[in-house]
């Protein structure tokens, strides 16, 4: 795979419309910089990956558009070290800016074809040290877990307990919230006594969140 001067360009270009649109953590900036989002799409869409708009990938999946990432990604409020599970590996971009971040980053696909794809494409890339889990995402990842921080990329019909339960005190999860076709976005905090902080930051559509695995 190349990284040319013509996608570092793209991806500077990208960074800018971020901005004007209200990104300004200048890590997930950087990590956008960086990160090459074309090695993720089929090289014949490869100018796709930065544009700011979701798009289709294997398995009836999508990756997701580049602002939705970003304000998921800063809405975890993520400091270096955070142990992260990603519910919804998908393409993998997601789950290597949180890497780019300094997170230890978990990963759970229920697609197997999705989870083989991606995991080789991670190792290919140098984003290898990414845990990628093939599973259920509604029961998380008991055998890592406590986690610092949990993010859905999917939406989500309820809260699963089973997350919450994963989340350590004083941990966030942040998941899009909602069975139409629009979801809320949902930032939650574990207080110390095991309540949860709810807040609301709009509306934004995704893919089904959907329980099992195939």
């Amino acid at each position: 795979m190349r990284d040319t001067h013509l996608h570092k360009g793209l991806r500077q270009q990208l960074v800018r419309e971020l901005k004007s649109k209200g990104v300004n953590d200048e890590r997930i900036l950087k990590a956008f910089a960086e990160i090459p989002r074309h090695y993720f799409l089929d090289k014949a869409f490869a100018e796709w990956a930065y544009k700011d708009v979701a798009f289709p990938i294997d398995a009836d999946q999508t990756i997701s558009q580049p602002l939705t990432v970003a304000v998921q990604t800063h809405l975890l409020q993520i400091e270096k070290g955070d142990k992260i599970l990603e519910i919804g590996t998908g393409s993998g971009f997601q789950a290597c800016v949180l890497l780019h971040m300094g997170a230890k980053v978990y990963t759970i696909e229920r697609q197997k074809k999705l989870f083989e794809s991606t995991h080789l494409l991670l190792t290919e890339i140098g984003y290898g040290s990414v845990r990628t889990l093939f599973g259920d995402g509604y029961a998380g990842a008991p055998r890592f877990a406590p986690f610092d921080k949990i993010i859905i990329t999917a939406g989500a019909p309820f809260i699963p307990q089973a997350l919450v339960d994963q989340l350590r005190p004083g941990g966030i999860l942040v998941i899009p919230l909602g069975e139409g076709e629009t979801q809320q976005m949902i930032r939650l905090t574990k207080r110390e006594d095991g309540t949860l902080k709810q807040e609301n930051f709009g509306h934004f559509r995704f893919v089904p969140f959907l329980k099992g695995t195939q």
